[in-house]
């Protein structure tokens, strides 16, 4: 059975009245946790895609690159995706079931956050209501207002980009703790480490812009660093 055939009956389940509780207790474990954080994927992009009021045609195609669909997968990807979206559950009541799978502020919290962030702004637009919407979910999840504002000015086409910020860093730091910092995330960013974390292989094209972010966060630190050297 393919994923996303099990992610439509996961779906599906809570269509017909199963609980929420339920359907995350027994996609809870490995193997099986690819398919929860995938179910959290689609749940929270659909409803953070109407946080703004409005579902377009952008936000979808953004979760498309999010997730690589065959084509012959896409009638259950869109199922999943408009189950989500109907779901009379709130955001907060998924990212909470989310959170219970993981530690507080783990990665793939943090790669979900980047899936989130990347359907948001998929419009050209990012609308104060995605703001709070996210927030509220990086606070559920553990996940540091650092880290929070990092992604914000990766992701937020007029947020202002600089590299520290970018990094998770500050200037006053060594260059040394700075290139760690860097080390860790591109470490982090591997394709293997995503998948055994628990990263489904459809979202891993995700982390090549995170890699092109902090590659070019840290050149440009480095830069100012030896210069001022």
């Amino acid at each position: 059975m393919s994923l996303w055939s099990r992610i439509s009956e996961a779906l599906a389940a809570l269509a017909k009245g199963e609980s929420l509780s339920a359907v995350f207790e027994r996609f809870r474990t490995p193997p099986e946790r690819t398919i929860a954080f995938t179910i959290a994927v689609i749940a929270l992009g659909a409803k953070m895609a109407k946080a703004d009021g409005l579902v377009t045609r952008d936000e979808v195609a953004a979760f498309r690159e999010v997730f690589h669909i065959a084509r012959g997968d896409e009638p259950k990807a869109a199922q999943v995706f408009n189950l989500a979206r109907q779901d009379v559950a709130g955001f907060e009541d998924y990212a909470r079931r989310v959170a219970s799978m993981f530690d507080d502020a783990a990665p793939p919290l943090q790669d979900l956050m980047e899936g989130l962030f990347h359907i948001a702004v998929a419009d050209g637009h990012y609308h104060p209501n995605e703001d709070v919407f996210l927030e509220r979910v990086a606070e559920i999840f553990g996940v540091e207002q650092t880290e929070f504002m990092a992604l914000r000015a990766r992701f937020v086409p007029d947020a202002p980009k600089d590299p520290y910020t970018v990094l998770g860093v500050t200037p006053d730091m060594e260059i040394a703790a700075i290139r760690k910092v860097w080390r860790a995330a591109v470490k982090e960013s591997h394709p293997d480490r995503m998948i055994a974390r628990g990263v489904p292989e459809e979202a891993i094209r995700i982390a090549e812009r995170r890699l092109q972010d902090i590659n070019k966060a840290w050149e440009a630190i480095s830069v100012q660093a030896a210069r001022s050297a």
